[in-house]
C-alpha cells in the first residue's frame, strides 16, 4: 500500500545536520524495535543533547514515511543500530490543500502523485466541480437507454414500458461493472503512461481483444448474457484504461510545435474515418452469405480480424520515435555506452526497444527505493551505514549490490534530497558497471568504490554524447512510482 502526499519535515537543534532522502516500499519497512511516541521524542532530545559525544547514543538517521510515520536509528557506543518507531502525523502542519480530512490511501489513488504540489492551484476546485457534472450525465445516460431499447425492439403495448425499463437497467448495470475497470487503472496505475506509452497502449489492444472474446460468446450461452456482457465490458474498460492516457502521452509527443489541441482534433479526423470505412466494410462481411448462419465462419473472421488488427497496432508503436530517456531506454544506451563508450541516436534506440516487456524481468535487476534495512541485509552495523553514507557523499544516490546467497546480480538503490531524473541515470550506470565487472571484482566497498570512481570518470562524457545524437536530457523520464514513499535520512 502506497500514500502520496507533501511531506513537512521537522527542525532539528543541529544546523550541521545534513539531509537525505530515498524511497522506500512502505510493505518491506521492517521495524526491529517499536517504541511510544513520547519514549521516542525523549530519546531523541537525549540524542541531541549529547551529539557532540561520540561515546554516547546518537540519532544517525530518521527514516519518514508518507503515512506520518518515522524511524530513528540510534547508533550506540558499540556501533549497534537499533530502531524507534514513532508517529508524527498529527504534529506535522498541512495545508489546507492536502486534504489532511481525507485518508492517504483514498488520496493516492484519486489524486495524482505528489498533489498538490505536481498540479496546478485549480486542479481541485475544477475536479470537484467535474465530478457532480459528470453525475448529473449519466443519470439522463440511464433515464433515455430505456427509451432506446424500446425504440430497437419493444413496442408501445401494454408493459412495454416497465420492460423497457428492466432491460435499461440490466443493460446500464453491465456498463456500470464495466466502469469499474476504468476506476481500477485509473487509480492503481496513473503514473506510469508517462513512462513508457508503446506499451500500456500495446497491452490495452490485448485487453481489449479477450473483451471481446466475451462478446462473441453471448450467443452460445443467451441466458448468461448479463454476465458475459459484463465481464467484455469489464475487459474493454480496462484497455480503455489503458488506451486514453497512454495516448495522450503520445499525442503530447506529436506536438511539438504546442500544437497539441490540433493534433487531437486532426486525430479525431483519421479515427472517425477508419471508423466509417471500418464499419462498413463490417457491415458488408456480415451481409455474406454464410457469415451471419454460421457462427464458426463468424468467429473465425473475428479471430483473423482481430489478429490482424494487434500485429498493425505493435506496428504503428514500433516506428515511434521518443527522443525522451525512459527506463528501458535508458537501459540500451548504458549498456552500449559502458561497453564500448559509444551511445545510439534515437531512431536505432526505440527500434531496439522491446515493447511488450517488463521492467522487472530486466537483467540487471535494479530496485529502486528501498529501505535502510533492505541495504544492510539484516546488519545491525552502524559502520556499514556510516561508510555508505561517505562513500556516497557526492551522489545524491546510495547504492549496494544484494550480497543474498542464491540470487541473480541485483542492485538497491535510494535517493537522497535533491536527486533528479539524471540521478536515476546515473545509477543505471553504475548497476550496469558493476553487472559487466561483477567477475573481476571482489565483493564489498572496494567494488563500490571503483565503480564510483568510473561513473565520475565517465558519465559526463556519456551525458554529452547523448546531447549531441539528439537525445532530449532535460525531458528524462526517469520518475519514482507512486507505489515508493520518501523518506528522509538525518545524518551528524
Amino acid at each position: 500500500m502506497s500514500f502520496a502526499v507533501q511531506l513537512s519535515f521537522p527542525n532539528f537543534n543541529s544546523d550541521r545536520t545534513p539531509k537525505l532522502i530515498t524511497t522506500i516500499r512502505l510493505h518491506r519497512i521492517q521495524f526491529v524495535c517499536n517504541s511510544s511516541l513520547n519514549q521516542t521524542n525523549s530519546s531523541s532530545e537525549d540524542d541531541t543533547e549529547h551529539k557532540s559525544d561520540g561515546s554516547q547514543p546518537r540519532v544517525v538517521l530518521v527514516e519518514r514515511y508518507m503515512n506520518g510515520t518515522s524511524k530513528r536509528y540510534i547508533l550506540d557506543e558499540k556501533l549497534h543500530l537499533t530502531t524507534f518507531l514513532e508517529d508524527e502525523s498529527k504534529s506535522n502542519g498541512f495545508s489546507s490543500k492536502e486534504l489532511p480530512w481525507l485518508p492517504d490511501i483514498v488520496k493516492d489513488f484519486v489524486l495524482p502523485a505528489g498533489f498538490p504540489g505536481s498540479v496546478s492551484d485549480d486542479y481541485l476546485e475544477y475536479m470537484l466541480l467535474q465530478f457532480p457534472t459528470n453525475v448529473t450525465g449519466w443519470i439522463c445516460h440511464t433515464l433515455v437507454t430505456s427509451s432506446l431499447l424500446k425504440a430497437v425492439g419493444l413496442d408501445y403495448s401494454s408493459g412495454s414500458t416497465a420492460a423497457a425499463s428492466a432491460a435499461a437497467i440490466r443493460w446500464v448495470s453491465k456498463d456500470g461493472i464495466g466502469a469499474v475497470g476504468r476506476f481500477f487503472i485509473g487509480g492503481r496505475f496513473g503514473n506510469l503512461f508517462d513512462d513508457d506509452p508503446k506499451q500500456w497502449r500495446m497491452y490495452a489492444d490485448f485487453i481489449g481483444s479477450a473483451g471481446s472474446i466475451f462478446d462473441l460468446c453471448t450467443p452460445l450461452y443467451p441466458a448468461y448474457f448479463l454476465p458475459l456482457a459484463s465481464l467484455g465490458n469489464l475487459a474493454k474498460a480496462v484497455a480503455r484504461g489503458l488506451k486514453d492516457p497512454s495516448f495522450r502521452v503520445i499525442q503530447n509527443h506529436f506536438a511539438i510545435s504546442g500544437n497539441l489541441g490540433d493534433v487531437a482534433a486532426k486525430e479525431e479526423v483519421w479515427e472517425v474515418s477508419a471508423q466509417l470505412l471500418g464499419l462498413g466494410l463490417g457491415i458488408f462481411i456480415l451481409s455474406t452469405p454464410g457469415v451471419v448462419t454460421s457462427y464458426l465462419v463468424l468467429a473465425s473472421t473475428w479471430m483473423t480480424m482481430r489478429l490482424l488488427h494487434l500485429w498493425l497496432r505493435y506496428q504503428s508503436l514500433s516506428v515511434l520515435q521518443f527522443d525522451t530517456v525512459n527506463l528501458k531506454r535508458a537501459r540500451i544506451l548504458v549498456n552500449l555506452h559502458v561497453s564500448n563508450s559509444t551511445v545510439l541516436g534515437c531512431a536505432e534506440c526505440n527500434k531496439m526497444e522491446n515493447i511488450l516487456s517488463w521492467e522487472k524481468f530486466s537483467v540487471p535487476r535494479i530496485v529502486f527505493g528501498v529501505s535502510l534495512s533492505d541495504m544492510l541485509g539484516g546488519e545491525r552495523s552502524g559502520l556499514k551505514v556510516k561508510m555508505l553514507l561517505k562513500l556516497y557523499a557526492k551522489e545524491k544516490y546510495i547504492l549496494v549490490v544484494n550480497q543474498q546467497p542464491f540470487k541473480d546480480f541485483e542492485t538497491l538503490v535510494s535517493f537522497k534530497d535533491g536527486a533528479t531524473s539524471l540521478s536515476v541515470l546515473r545509477s543505471v550506470w553504475q548497476t550496469y558497471w558493476l553487472y559487466k565487472n561483477r567477475s573481476k571484482q571482489d565483493e564489498g566497498f572496494d567494488q563500490l568504490k571503483e565503480s564510483l570512481k568510473t561513473l565520475d570518470h565517465r558519465f559526463e562524457e556519456f551525458v554529452q554524447q547523448l546531447r549531441d545524437v539528439g537525445w532530449d536530457i532535460d525531458q528524462i523520464n526517469l520518475k519514482i512510482r507512486n507505489d515508493i514513499l520518501i523518506q528522509e535520512f538525518i545524518v551528524d
